[in-house]
């Protein structure tokens, strides 16, 4: 509804000083906005580059309480875990995820020692970085079984849990685990622990450096295509999410971010839920590979970012979140 006409009406009146675009304007960031990805990796003393992720490591665990420390320094209020799993510890049937000395289980304690609720964990729940075929769950002839993988992501989740998980984070995108999830967390005295559900994981080709980070690149036997959701629809993303948080999510995910900014808007219009956006490997390495060889300026980042918050996002998981204190200045 347009409320006055030209020349009475000019809208470029309230954008002639800095001042006053800073006094109108809808949409803004903080460092509460983030959740930041940390990868891990067994040794010591080692910070290692993912080569298609420049400016992201993979960090031994004693190297990752200084990362964390400037996490909290910065008031983020949440990192989120993945391991980078050697090839020996994968198997078919993906058993290194129910391993309570495996990087994720001891990452959760090392963290919790030290700075106990001063920053929030949230954990993966799912198969593909511990599977030798790359899949979030067990396969069997192509296709990924349903009830079967449940079984195992039900006791990840209350191993995860065991070991001080905050937020339980499912991408596995099997139908029916957040209910039997959720039954069992609060059958074993978990009924605290939150659930963020991955509702809406599109089958992406986003996805490829983060593959690279936690060592399943070129294992991925097929595609994930009869378990994750078809990038053509939306309509089927209302459904998931509807179904998510009847069985019992507190937050939902919208992953890949930036090319589903109807998604998020859409979920968030629809169920005034807490919305989180995934800003996935494939987004950050576009646009550091971008801004690297001077195709585009820095600010793409803080534009982009505030097209999540603008779609209606209340968080966003990012690989920029560990410079925020450049990028949002």
């Amino acid at each position: 509804m347009i409320t006055g006409k030209f020349p009475n009406l000019r809208l470029r009146r309230s954008r002639k000083n800095d001042w006053s675009r800073r006094l109108i304007e809808e949409n803004n960031l903080s460092s509460s906005d983030f959740i930041l990805p940390i990868f891990l990796i067994e040794g010591r003393n080692k910070k290692q580059p993912i080569k298609s992720m420049p400016g992201v490591f993979r960090y031994t665990l004693d190297k990752l309480t200084p990362f964390v420390e400037k996490a909290i320094k910065n008031k983020i209020p949440m990192i989120a875990l993945f391991p980078y799993t050697e090839k020996r510890k994968k198997n078919i049937l993906g058993t290194e995820a129910l391993n309570e000395d495996n990087l994720v289980c001891k990452a959760i304690q090392v963290v919790k020692k030290k700075y106990k609720n001063e920053i929030g964990i949230m954990c993966d729940v799912a198969l593909d970085p511990y599977t030798s075929h790359g899949h979030d769950g067990l396969l069997k002839s192509g296709y990924v079984l349903n009830d079967e993988t449940i079984d195992v992501l039900v006791d990840q989740s209350i191993l995860q849990a065991q070991m001080g998980c905050d937020v339980l984070a499912p991408s596995d995108m099997m139908d029916g685990r957040i209910g039997l999830i959720r039954k069992a967390l609060d059958k074993n005295g978990f009924d605290m622990t939150q659930i963020l559900s991955y509702a809406v994981k599109y089958a992406s080709s986003y996805y490829g450096p983060f593959r690279d980070a936690v060592g399943s690149k070129g294992l991925l036997k097929g595609d994930k295509k009869n378990y994750q959701m078809d990038f053509k629809n939306s309509n089927e993303a209302l459904r998931e999410v509807a179904l998510d948080i009847k069985e019992g999510a507190d937050m939902v995910m919208v992953k890949p971010g930036l090319p589903y900014l109807d998604i998020i808007k859409l979920v968030k219009e629809n169920f005034k839920v807490p919305v989180m956006a995934y800003q996935v490997s494939g987004e950050y390495s576009l646009l550091i590979n971008a801004i690297n060889k001077g195709f585009v300026d820095r600010n793409v980042i803080l534009e982009s970012l505030i097209g999540f918050k603008r779609a209606g996002a209340n968080a966003i998981v990012s690989y920029y979140a560990d410079r925020l204190d450049k990028i949002l200045k």
